[in-house]
């Protein structure tokens, strides 16, 4: 990730971690992204819900995506993510921890 695009997502993950009225939106792009199939996926229809400058971070991370040429996954983030897990996907955070 460049600076630019890291920057975008640690914004993301601020907003996913809190209580505002478009965390669930931005939980729910960044864990589709970390685990889609076991956490949701994200409804593009939810970028019409976020602020601009919201939609503009989640843009970032979209074109960052697009130009790997193998899966990459935010790793370097997975204690933020975990804490995004067990807040929003609470049933599937229980379950993990047993």
């Amino acid at each position: 990730m460049t600076d630019h695009e890291r920057a975008a997502f640690e914004r993301l993950l601020k907003i996913a971690k809190s209580d505002a009225g478009q965390s669930r939106r931005v939980a729910s792009f960044i864990l589709s992204w970390w685990n889609a199939s076991s956490l949701g996926g994200f409804d593009l229809a939810d970028l019409f819900a976020v602020d601009q400058t919201i939609a503009a971070d989640m843009g970032t991370i979209f074109v960052c995506l697009g130009r790997q040429s193998e899966p990459f996954y935010p790793e370097d983030y997975e204690t933020e993510i975990e804490a995004v897990i067990e807040a929003w996907r609470p049933e599937i955070w229980a379950e993990s921890q047993k």
